[in-house]
């Protein structure tokens, strides 16, 4: 039923929603200023300095931190790296990833994902990790702080590898990548990464063999170095919304770290976390050991980030043997694989302030396409499942509305009697409600409750690689990008009037009607650029609508029928 109040709160509605999207984009691109903490020094720069002098922490979580080389140094792109780039590497081949490792400290410098190629239906992969240019720098860094200013394996060490090249082959369920170091004073790390087979996750493994005659004191530290050029922002892109930069959970929770909000000074001792470089679709995150206490610092300057995670101190006693381990998760958003990595990692596929419906709704998407093994039909059978939960809204709101219809003549002669009288017109119409027991208001209230669930499909759309250049059916060849021919966007449209047709729009003024008949107009338009796959959730939802609508009618019209004669 589309009465004038109907209309309103339909209009409402959308400009909520209007609003939501714009609110979202300007927090992104407009985030409030704020001091951040970055201690310069005028003889270092990220990525070069020596270890600090300072030494490593104690084990109590009140110590002050170790920090690991650079991290209090001024964040300068300038001969950032240089050694890592002219050191050798080992080169690292699965079914899934492509990786470039520098015997340069162990930096990830290139990470290749070879299963997700940048423009569908090209071979070029989507290169994750990267050390090309100043502009493109994103690498991931470890390696251990030893105590009291000696030489460490840090990521500014030089390691040796006995393999240029290691590659999983086939019957390999994984592959292992050791790097030696050794101070020259008996003691001898190992640095070990571990790829298994279909596997975006890391094993980052360290043995200590001090076999010196005093002991030797270490802290494991992980970060991540990211030159992180802001999105380019634009309607026509709307996954141009996706947060890129770092974010961090606690243990209990999850935060976003937008350079200049005052919630993104990130320096704390976490225990059971993780940090991540996140952009659309994919991530790169480090999950240190979840039973040992780690501090988390943040260092920002430009658009350049630091984000890292230091341990406390371990001491290996001479003669003995100590090890470490963590892991890093390097690839798409793939919750299946997120869920096992780390705990809550499956937050990386941000769903933003509805991940409380986003995250159920996936749930049920993802068992659809269990059942038919394609995204653009698990959508149809999603929205058919959702249309059966809220069937008995619907069935209520439907036969108030075709009460409506039925009763659209006698208002029609209530308008004309009180044509000059608002008042007595208004009264009149709420005792002719009372009296029928028709609700004015129950047309736009399954709409309203589907609201969330439509904003949730906006973000599940966005945000789920799964649907990352998934087909669907014909043209639609991917389910996350607009439809390329407006086809659907068209359907829509034409859905959203049979619909606006087939209901009544009762208590509308002539130009309340006018407008009423635009918005199937305007709501394509709108979402014309939208991913295809959420305007095949809307026109879906419209067209189950417009059945459910119609049998209701024929119902009520045969049930009035029936009682005349």
């Amino acid at each position: 039923m589309f009465s004038g109040a109907n209309v309103r709160m339909l209009l409402w509605a959308l400009l909520a929603f209007a609003f939501y999207i714009c609110y979202t984009t300007w927090q992104l691109d407009y985030p409030a200023p704020v001091a951040q903490p970055v201690t310069a020094s005028a003889n270092n720069t990220l990525g070069t300095a020596l270890p600090s002098a300072s030494g490593v922490a104690g084990t109590s979580a009140t110590t002050t931190a170790p920090r690991p080389p650079a991290a209090n140094a001024a964040l300068s792109p300038a001969a950032d790296g240089a050694a890592a780039s002219d050191a050798p590497v080992v080169h690292v081949v699965t079914d899934v990833l492509d990786v470039v490792i520098s015997l340069a400290g162990g930096e990830l410098r290139q990470a290749d994902l070879l299963q997700y190629h940048v423009k569908k239906g090209e071979t070029a992969p989507v290169r994750l990790l990267n050390r090309d240019s100043a502009e493109s720098l994103y690498v991931l860094q470890s390696g251990l702080l030893a105590a009291n200013g000696t030489d460490g394996p840090t990521h500014l060490a030089h390691f040796s590898s006995a393999v240029s090249e290691a590659t999983l082959t086939a019957g390999q369920e994984s592959v292992a990548v050791p790097l030696t170091w050794t101070n020259g004073a008996g003691v001898t790390v190992t640095k070990t990464f571990t790829f298994r087979r279909g596997s975006y996750e890391v094993g980052l493994d360290y043995r200590v063999e001090n076999a010196g005659t005093s002991a030797w004191s270490f802290a494991s530290y992980a970060q991540l170095l990211r030159e992180n050029v802001p999105i380019e922002r634009s309607y026509f892109k709307p996954d141009s919304i996706s947060y890129k930069g770092p974010a961090y959970y606690d243990g209990a929770k999850y935060q976003k770290l937008t350079p200049g909000k005052k919630d993104s000074v990130l320096d704390k001792a976490v225990t059971g976390g993780w940090l991540a470089g996140l952009q659309n679709h994919f991530v790169a995150a480090i999950i240190p050991n979840a039973g040992a206490p780690y501090h988390y610092t943040l260092s920002t300057q430009g658009n350049r980030f630091l984000l890292s995670a230091t341990g406390n101190e371990q001491q290996v006693a001479p003669g003995a043997t100590a090890t470490q381990s963590e892991k890093l998760f390097i690839g798409p958003k793939l919750q299946a694989q997120l869920q096992q990595a780390g705990p809550e990692l499956f937050r990386v596929a941000d769903y933003g302030s509805l991940t409380i419906v986003a995250q159920p709704l996936f749930a049920l998407l993802n068992f659809c396409h269990s059942l038919v093994g394609n995204w653009g039909w698990a959508i149809l059978l999603a929205t058919l499942a959702l249309k059966l939960l809220f069937y008995p809204l619907s069935e209520a709101s439907g036969k108030s509305m075709a009460k409506m219809k039925a009763l659209a003549p006698r208002l029609k002669n209530l308008q004309e009697t009180y044509k000059d009288d608002r008042e007595k017109l208004a009264k009149a119409q709420m005792e002719m409600y009372k009296k029928e027991k028709v609700n004015p208001a129950a047309g736009c209230l399954p709409m309203l409750i589907q609201l969330p669930v439509f904003l949730a499909f906006y973000w599940v759309l966005f945000e789920s690689v799964e649907m990352r250049q998934a087909p669907f059916a014909g043209w639609i060849t991917d389910l996350s990008s607009r439809d390329p021919y407006f086809i659907l966007p068209v359907l829509m449209a034409a859905a959203n009037f049979i619909q606006f047709k087939l209901n009544p729009q009762v208590g509308a003024d002539p130009v309340q009607q006018k407008i009423f008949m635009l918005m199937p107009l305007i709501m394509s338009a709108t979402l014309a650029f939208f991913p295809s796959g959420l305007v095949l959730y809307w026109v879906t939802n419209t067209v189950l609508g417009i059945l459910q609508q119609w049998n209701i009618n024929r119902r009520i019209a045969a049930t009035g029928a029936k009682s005349r004669s």
